[in-house]
C-alpha cells in the first residue's frame, strides 16, 4: 500500500501510518528501557541503593496505566471509525455509476465478467480511471480471497455465495492482483494484472475483445473451470445470460450442505 494507486488503498495507508506513530509511542519506552534496566541492576553494581521495602509510587502507577488506556481509547475511537469507512460493502462516493464486474474464483485462475459489455475475461481485469468498480464475487470450487494491494482490501470468494468488494484506481497503471488463500499446487501462480485506463481508452478495449475474443460457450467454460494454469490471458466476446447466478446456484447444489 506504500505505492497505492486508489482511494481505498490511500485511506488505509493513512490509518498504517497513524497505527505506526501509535506503535513507536508504545514500543519506544520499552525498547530503550529494558536494556538501560539490566544495564542498571547488573549482578556487578554494587554501589546503587538498595531498597527491599519499597512498595508502591502513584507516579509509577499513573505512568504505568494511563498512557496504555489513552491510547486502546484513541485507537478504539479511530477503529471504529475506519471500519465503516473501509467495510468492503460500502460503495465509493463518486459521480459516475459503478463499473460492475462478476468474479469467480476457480483452480487457479480468475474469471473476470462483465455484465454490462457481455465479455468475459480469464486472469485479466481492465478498469477506466476514477470511476468505482463494484465487485460481486463467487468461487467454482473452494474457498479463495481477492487481493489487489494497491487498489483496495481483501474480500473471499466462497462456493454458493456472494460476496461484494468496491475499488478505484486513481491513477493510469498495471497493478498485480492474487489470492491469498491456498487452494492446490497452482496456488503461488493464481494472480492477475488489473489495468486501469481512461474511459477512451477501456471502451476500445472492449470493442477489441467483442471483435476479437472468441464466445464463453459450453466447451471454453469446461477448459477454463478445470483445474489448470493459463500461460496468457484469455479473452471472450460473449457470454451466457446469467453465467454468474448459473454458476453460484450449480455451487450451491454441489454442496454437501
Amino acid at each position: 500500500m506504500v505505492n497505492h494507486a486508489g482511494p481505498v488503498a490511500a485511506e488505509q495507508w493513512h490509518l498504517y501510518l497513524i497505527v505506526a506513530v501509535v506503535l513507536v509511542f508504545v514500543a519506544g519506552p520499552v525498547l530503550l528501557l529494558v536494556p538501560l534496566i539490566a544495564w542498571h541492576y547488573r549482578q556487578s553494581n554494587k554501589n546503587d541503593a538498595y531498597r527491599p521495602d519499597w512498595g508502591f509510587s502513584w507516579p509509577l502507577e499513573i505512568l504505568v496505566w494511563i498512557p496504555p488506556i489513552g491510547i486502546v481509547i484513541g485507537l478504539a475511537f479511530l477503529l471504529w471509525s475506519a471500519t465503516h469507512s473501509l467495510d468492503p460493502y460500502r460503495p465509493l462516493a463518486a459521480t459516475q455509476a459503478p463499473l460492475e464486474v462478476q468474479v469467480v474464483a476457480l483452480d487457479w485462475k480468475w474469471l473476470f465478467i462483465y455484465p454490462e459489455e457481455e465479455v468475459a475475461t480469464v486472469n485479466w481485469l481492465v478498469i477506466p480511471v476514477g470511476r468505482p468498480v463494484h465487485l460481486s464475487l463467487t468461487s467454482g470450487t473452494v474457498m479463495q480471497s481477492l487481493l489487489v494491494p494497491q487498489l483496495g482490501g481483501q474480500i473471499y470468494a466462497m462456493a454458493g455465495m456472494t460476496t461484494h468488494l468496491n475499488l478505484a484506481a486513481s491513477r493510469p497503471g498495471v497493478f498485480g492482483g492474487k489470492n491469498t488463500q491456498y487452494n492446490g499446487r497452482g496456488f503461488q501462480d493464481q494472480k492477475f494484472d488489473v489495468v486501469a485506463t481512461d474511459a477512451a481508452a477501456y471502451e476500445r478495449w472492449v470493442t477489441r475483445v467483442k471483435t476479437g475474443g472468441r464466445p464463453l460457450d459450453e466447451t471454453a467454460l469446461s477448459q477454463i473451470t478445470a483445474q489448470s494454469l493459463i500461460p496468457t490471458p484469455q479473452l471472450f466476446s460473449r457470454v451466457p445470460p446469467n453465467l454468474f447466478k448459473l454458476l453460484v446456484a450449480a455451487s450451491t447444489q454441489e454442496s454437501p450442505h
